[in-house]
């Protein structure tokens, strides 16, 4: 039998969909304990908001864990900085997202909690109470002292993992270095290995370029830095990769079907293809971690916050990959 684990979950951005679709997800019946890092009082006036039947419990990490029971919700609680009203933002909370967020990290790495669900949270609000904010994946990395992670997001039947993140269009081709790609390739394969089982991962890779370059007619950059990366990993490290692929033919079946994931060098190189085939039932997993990270693949809804016209699925299938990856782990 699986020995019950602690799983944290972070709401996320307070005035957002993210409290609606943690106590929509409470309704029902977990083989792990959930432990949500929230205000408390929030999650009763939402909940009653909503009409759904809650329990709060106070968090205990003295006691042993215990499965998630239907209606329940088990929350470390922490303070609001000013009062919330579904779908108003308010930068004074702003920190206090970050204090969750830091709360469930700091679990993570001391072993308390086996992995972290993050919901959505609003960048522009936490920027503006004056802290330099540019996602989860980085926030996660700094806390951890991890100098390199993976963003990667996965839904039925695709995985796309991505070279470059959250930076300008502009900056992309200077920042997809030998090194780089070559670091993130090892930190993918490494967890594609050790958090998903798969003894010899295939890696697909796009080009940066249209046409992936062209034989240089349209861009350089996959003769001088890509192809050169992926062949030096192939004979020294012997990784299985496949590429650089044109990004506009690189996500037809007859590829997907032997890959194990797909590598994009930009954010929306890979994303879109992926959100069109699963949004709303997609999650966003960190790979290098010292821990287990998935996160639901939308933004806050400010206006269905409070409706209950949220759709769960993300945080839905962000949970269910947590728990498939700590039961690996066990």
């Amino acid at each position: 039998m699986t020995k019950v684990k602690r799983i944290a979950i972070t709401p996320g951005e307070p005035a957002g969909i993210g409290p609606d679709l943690v106590l929509a997800l409470a309704q029902h019946d977990w083989p792990h304990e959930l432990v949500i890092c929230a205000n408390a009082q929030l999650m009763v006036e939402r909940a009653a908001q909503l009409g759904l039947p809650l329990t709060v419990v106070d968090y205990d990490p003295a006691q042993p864990a215990q499965p998630h029971k239907a209606g329940t919700l088990v929350i470390a609680n922490h303070e609001l900085k000013a009062p919330v009203k579904a779908g108003e933002l308010n930068e004074l909370n702003g920190h206090y997202v970050l204090e969750t967020l830091g709360l469930a990290a700091d679990g993570c790495m001391s072993g308390e909690f086996s992995a972290v669900v993050t919901g959505p949270v609003h960048k522009g609000v936490i920027n503006r109470a004056g802290v330099a904010f540019s996602g989860h994946t980085e926030f996660f990395a700094q806390r951890s002292d991890t100098a390199q992670v993976v963003m990667m997001l996965a839904t039925e039947g695709l995985r796309v993992a991505l070279v470059t993140t959250h930076i300008p269009l502009a900056y992309v081709s200077k920042a997809v270095t030998e090194a780089r790609l070559q670091q993130v390739i090892r930190i993918l394969h490494a967890d594609l290995v050790s958090k998903f089982g798969i003894e010899q991962p295939k890696i697909y890779v796009c080009g940066l370029n249209p046409h992936a370059g062209e034989d240089g007619c349209l861009g350089t950059e996959e003769i001088d830095v890509i192809s050169p990366a992926l062949e030096q990993l192939r004979q020294q490290e012997g990784m299985d990769l496949v590429g650089p692929l044109p990004a506009d033919t690189i996500f037809q079946e007859k590829y997907l079907a032997d890959a194990d994931t797909v590598l994009a060098m930009y954010h929306d190189q890979g994303l879109p293809v992926l959100k069109f085939k699963g949004f709303g039932k997609s999650v966003n997993i960190t790979l290098g971690l010292p821990f287990i990270r998935t996160s639901v693949d939308h933004g806050t809804a400010l206006e269905l916050a409070g409706t209950g016209q949220a759709d769960t699925g993300s945080l839905w299938t962000a949970l269910s990959h947590a728990l498939e990856l700590v039961e690996k782990q066990a």
